[in-house]
């Protein structure tokens, strides 16, 4: 397995060039293209994508340990195919609609800015992550770990309380209307 280290790629389209196998160590990854590029069992420790295109890659044991996504597009991600250990990432200003999280343990994960439309969060545990100004339109908390978690400036989410763990979550009005959508009741002012 090939180890890199420290290198910077801009402009780069690997949809067109190959991807090569290995350990990527403190890389930043500036407007590249990976979308449809297989990252299969690539290490990614202390990288920086910044502007690139991850959208329907493919991670299966891809491992990502202590990675920054910035206004990047990871749409339909399958990021619960990646390697568990030491998983540590966090998203500023991306798309991640159609991602899946499933049953992954994502503690204190940060989400800034970050369209999650439609993202599955099933069977997560999200301890103490924060979703600061998150579009949530259709996102799946079924059997998910929420407890401590920070959804204050989020909005557009739709969490049962009694399906999902929430213990000293925080919520703020009016979005918090969204742990009742079930009851299917009318609330008025």
């Amino acid at each position: 397995m090939n180890y890199i280290e420290d290198k910077t790629y801009k402009d780069s389209n690997f949809q067109l060039t190959t991807f090569e196998i290995g350990e990527y160590e403190n890389c930043n990854f500036v407007n590249c293209d990976f979308s449809n590029t297989n990252l299969s069992e690539i290490n990614f420790n202390g990288c920086r994508f910044t502007g690139c295109n991850l959208s329907l890659a493919k991670l299966s044991k891809t491992a990502f340990r202590e990675v920054k996504f910035n206004e990047c597009k990871l749409l339909g991600l399958l990021f619960d195919d990646c390697n568990p250990f030491g998983i540590e990432f966090s998203f500023e200003t991306c798309l991640l609609n159609h991602a899946s999280f499933f049953k992954m343990k994502l503690k204190k994960t940060v989400f800034k800015n970050c369209q999650l439309i439609e993202t599955d969060f099933s069977e997560c545990d999200l301890t103490s992550s924060t979703f600061y100004n998150c579009d949530l339109s259709g996102a799946t908390f079924d059997a998910t770990i929420l407890e401590k978690a920070d959804f204050r400036t989020s909005y557009n989410y739709t969490i049962d309380p009694e399906n999902n763990r929430i213990k000293k979550a925080k919520f703020a009005l009016p979005e918090v209307l969204g742990l009742l959508n079930k009851y299917d009741i009318v609330i008025e002012k």
